[in-house]
């Protein structure tokens, strides 16, 4: 077995190198977001710099969990590149050490980076995203034109209550679903027949009602009429609203298998749920998957040349591992596909053609 010391050693290399990579790109996505955040409100009465830069910085941890696969990729290529440079794998290898030993500290390092960024990085990111739309909605307030996130699409909800069907549309989902911004209600009796339409500043559901804000009503019998607050009564349960509005990527890790038996035991489909927790699961196995790969086209480069052509290799190779999870996300959320196997397939794939190379190319 390789000794304690080497080992360390070996870990410290990669860790150091995946962390380099790794807060390279939260910079460069930090930088990006917050010069599209500027520009997109600027023109907003409450504008800071200052509070634009905090909004992008809480946003930056949810889009940076996309990016640790990649930079696990790119940082083991470079820590492999590095030592075979060194040619202190050289040494080791004349020393008897076998490839499998000491590609083991980075599998080590891989799988701990992916429990980490499962049990504590997720939940704090979801935490983040949240307190960031809530500040950005309260900093654009009803414009949609200056609020990135709420341009993106219009949030739209079809119910029924004691005193009609409503069809509710939002510019804005806030709290899981729980809370809707910038509301226009279109209201029917129990004939089909149109009622109202109530514009609202915000709706909160509470009690099995929609409580709405600064409305403003108007109906075809009545002059407009402004209320500070307006309920809209509704058979929906906050289980049926979180499925319909919310993201299971804004969910944290921890919460996410309650959401998954809530929607069950309330006869909701919760294929999205359960696909991002056992996404969530199997980040581990694809982090070490990531470092089979960029062992592949590493390992052997300054014996055999064609440097720039293997590692192109290696970054083709984790390009088609991405869309593979891309395409079983698809797949999985909808039901398509059972969501575990849609989960872990990509990384057992990727986990299995590295291991092989590496057999094939070491021991065979």
């Amino acid at each position: 077995m390789i000794g304690r010391t080497l080992a360390t050693y070996f870990a410290s290399r990669f860790v150091r190198a995946i962390l380099i990579v790794f807060g390279f790109s939260c910079a460069i996505i930090w930088l990006f977001d917050f010069l599209e955040l500027f520009r997109r409100t600027a023109d907003a009465k409450a504008f800071s710099a200052g509070g634009i830069a905090l909004i992008s910085l809480f946003r930056v941890p949810s889009i940076a969990e996309q990016v640790l696969p990649f930079a696990t990729l790119f940082g083991a290529i470079a820590a492999f590149l590095g030592l075979s440079r060194n040619l202190e794998l050289v040494v080791a290898r004349a020393a008897g050490i076998s490839v499998w030993q000491f590609i083991a500290p980075a599998l080590v390092v891989a799988v701990t980076l992916g429990a980490i960024g499962t049990t504590l990085w997720n939940p704090i990111a979801a935490g983040l995203k949240d307190r960031a739309e809530e500040q950005l909605y309260e900093l654009t307030g009803r414009d949609k034109r200056l609020n990135p996130i709420a341009s993106t699409s219009d949030v739209w909800l079809r119910q029924d209550g004691p005193n009609g069907e409503s069809v509710i549309r939002a510019r804005q989902s806030l709290d899981q679903g729980a809370r809707l911004g910038d509301v226009t209600v279109m209201s029917f009796d129990r004939q089909g027949r149109f009622r109202a339409r109530i514009d609202a500043r915000e709706a909160v559901f509470a009690d099995g009602a929609w409580v709405l804000s600064q409305a403003l009503v108007r109906s075809e019998d009545q002059a407009p009429a402004e209320h500070a607050t307006y309920t809209i009564p509704t058979y929906l349960t906050i289980e049926q609203i979180r499925e319909s509005l919310s993201t299971p990527e804004t969910i944290s890790f921890w919460a996410l298998r309650s959401y998954v038996e809530i929607a069950r035991n309330a006869g909701l489909p919760a294929y999205g749920y359960e696909l991002q927790y056992q996404m969530l699961m199997a980040r581990p196995l694809l982090l070490a998957a990531m470092v089979l790969i960029a062992a592949t086209v590493s390992l052997g480069v300054f014996r055999f040349g064609n440097v720039g052509r293997l590692i192109l290799g290696g970054v083709s190779a984790g390009f088609v591992l991405y869309v593979v999870v891309e395409v079983a996300r698809d797949l999985g959320g909808v039901g398509i596909v059972n969501p575990a196997l849609a989960a872990w397939t990509p990384a057992v794939i990727g986990s299995l053609m590295g291991f092989t190379i590496l057999l094939y190319r070491e021991d065979g």
